[in-house]
């Protein structure tokens, strides 16, 4: 049976913090620290028990933020270039020092105290970026000295280890996931859209999957600007930039955003002859909806065509909510047509509730709906 997450943060673990906290302050109180850190923790899940380590650390390490920065950066592990992602399932070590997710209250207590001593605070996130990860931590500085922040990130565009780049990236995403929003970012990501265009050929694949990440977190709050930096990089892309852009844009193009979608040759279609056949009208649940699509070309010169479809489920209240579906890329020849079938379950599952009722498939052929029709779902 898999260990439960939030074991990441358990007794042994925090006892070993805690040693390595009195290796290098005598004066630390180890046991009033484990027994702060550890109150009820089987009843807390993963973010709670790192908070409440976190507060620990608030009660017990000096007031000083300057002498516990330095018990901080002396009770890290030595640098591995295994680190994050790679070393993060092992919370800490004995000997070596703190590492992996046992870093994860170390950051939020440098976010949360070390705020007016910049420099060593930054010093510190990026040493514990290097052993895990501190796109969380620098959040709280992007908020309270945003310009201060960036020009630090700036410096560390050319770090050569690359998970502080990777952090410029992480770490500046609006919309994060566990992590605090930045609403300047999201209301404006033109100093993000800065870091994310000198990351854009960072030889790591690690980094790129970052800045994609990134950039698809602005797509939903600003579509156009990520199409048109999109299309600005597509120019001259090797295949590296290339695979980035899509993952990028993989929000927009399951919208069907037209200027993403033409990025990738995927243009209005010129289509003549549609037919959308659904082969039963009633569909039972843990049963298939079954349909197939005939498309006649009407272009001189072939066509790249994405395909999707769209369920539109009924809800309790009488109205319909659209799910989009990926179905098919293809090629459509001049002058010539294309037929597919689709096989779509309606499996009862947790995370979603359906009702009976009339449901709706549409088809969507570079973005643009070309076809529409009805079915009836029955849940008895």
């Amino acid at each position: 049976m898999t260990e439960p997450f939030k074991n990441l943060f358990n007794h042994n673990v925090i006892n070993e913090i805690a040693k390595h906290f009195q290796r290098h302050w005598k004066d630390f109180d180890k046991q009033g620290f484990v027994d702060a850190a550890c109150d009820q923790l089987e009843e807390l899940e993963l973010k709670a028990r790192s908070q409440q380590i976190t507060a620990a650390m608030s009660r017990y390490l000096p007031d000083d933020f300057e002498h516990a920065g330095q018990i901080l950066l002396a009770a890290l592990a030595p640098e591995s270039k295994e680190t994050a992602p790679e070393a993060k399932e092992k919370p800490a070590t004995e000997s070596d020092g703190i590492s992996g997710w046992a870093i994860m209250p170390m950051g939020d207590y440098v976010g949360m105290h070390g705020l007016a001593h910049h420099d060593l605070s930054m010093i510190l996130l990026n040493a514990m970026t290097r052993r895990f990860t501190s796109e969380f931590s620098i959040r709280f500085f992007l908020l309270a000295s945003p310009e201060e922040t960036l020009n630090t990130l700036k410096n560390w565009l050319k770090d050569d280890n690359k998970h502080v780049r990777r952090l410029i990236s992480e770490g500046t995403r609006p919309r994060l996931p566990w992590a605090m929003q930045l609403p300047s970012f999201i209301q404006n990501p033109t100093p993000v859209i800065e870091l994310l265009e000198a990351l854009k050929d960072d030889p790591e694949e690690y980094v790129r999957r970052s800045v994609a990440n990134n950039l698809n977190d602005i797509a939903k709050d600003h579509p156009d600007l990520v199409a048109d930096i999109a299309k600005k990089w597509m120019q001259g892309a090797d295949i590296n930039r290339q695979k980035l852009i899509r993952h990028a844009c993989r929000t927009l193009l399951k919208q069907g955003n037209q200027k993403a979608l033409e990025v990738f040759g995927y243009g209005k279609p010129k289509l003549g002859s549609i037919k959308l056949e659904i082969h039963e009208e009633q569909v039972k649940l843990n049963g298939n909806l079954e349909f197939s699509l005939l498309v006649e070309s009407t272009n001189e010169g072939d066509q790249s065509l994405m395909i999707d479809y769209v369920i539109h489920h009924q809800k309790k209240n009488g109205k319909t909510t659209p799910k989009v579906f990926k179905w098919k890329k293809a090629t459509l020849l001049a002058g010539k047509s294309l037929s597919m079938s689709k096989k779509h379950p309606f499996k009862a599952i947790t995370t979603r509730v359906y009702y009976d009722g009339l449901h709706e498939v549409e088809i969507l052929v570079n973005g643009q709906s070309i076809a529409k029709n009805s079915f009836f779902l029955s849940i008895d």
